[in-house]
């Protein structure tokens, strides 16, 4: 099955390509990990990359589509993918749909993962970090037993900037300009499936899954 994931932030869908992937035994590929690995690798396109982002700009989309196009002609890809974080805009979706065509095939299914705007800040904005180990951990989720003091280390906790509830408020007003147009871009050829993101992990993989089943996944 050839799946791409799609949610605004902290909807979970890192925690959620991971068991969906492996229940399709298939790859799941991050344009994170595709930037990280031909930038390691020195590849041209990863030479490229870095340029725009040592800059501090964009990657063009012209840049990532070619990674992507690579990352996809890999042999583990043959059989079927998860595409986590890509596309983004509908341009992006665009040329992955003639991407794909180019090479024989076609996106099955896009799940969206669900979730409300007070739900992404209520889950973000309770992170805090480990200034020692890097662990995060949760206000309400996943507390530790003194407060602000890391259980596994014994070091600060702090907020990420990225986690403060005005960012995430700008990081959502983001999303839905860019990213939540995919949607009705999806859904008119018919390929969406909405899944409700709420509640413990497990219950929104059991619920992915059983929407996988009914696609034949």
């Amino acid at each position: 099955m050839r799946l791409v994931l799609v949610g605004p932030p902290g909807a979970g869908k890192g925690t959620q390509a991971e068991f969906i992937a492996a229940h399709l035994a298939v790859p799941k590929i991050s344009t994170g990990d595709i930037f990280r690995a031909n930038v390691s690798q020195g590849t041209p396109l990863g030479v490229e990359a870095k340029r725009y982002m040592d800059a501090g700009q964009l990657v063009p989309d012209e840049v990532t589509i070619n990674m992507v196009r690579d990352r996809l002609a890999e042999p583990d890809a043959g059989d079927g993918f998860l595409l986590d974080g890509f596309p983004r805009t509908v341009p992006q979706a665009s040329a992955l749909d003639k991407l794909l065509a180019d090479l024989g095939t076609a996106l099955d299914l896009v799940m969206e993962l669900v979730v409300d705007d007070d739900e992404v800040i209520r889950r973000l904005s309770g992170r805090r970090t480990c200034r020692g180990c890097g662990k995060i951990w949760h206000v309400e989720f996943d507390p530790t037993s003194k407060e602000n003091i890391c259980d596994r280390c014994g070091s600060e906790l702090f907020q990420r900037d990225d986690d403060k509830a005005e960012t995430i408020a700008n990081r959502l007003v983001e999303y839905s300009d860019k990213t939540a147009p995919l949607v009705d871009y999806y859904g008119a050829q018919g390929k969406l499936v909405g899944i409700d993101a709420t509640g413990p992990v497990e219950d929104v993989t059991v619920r992915a899954i059983d929407a996988l089943r009914s696609y034949g996944g």
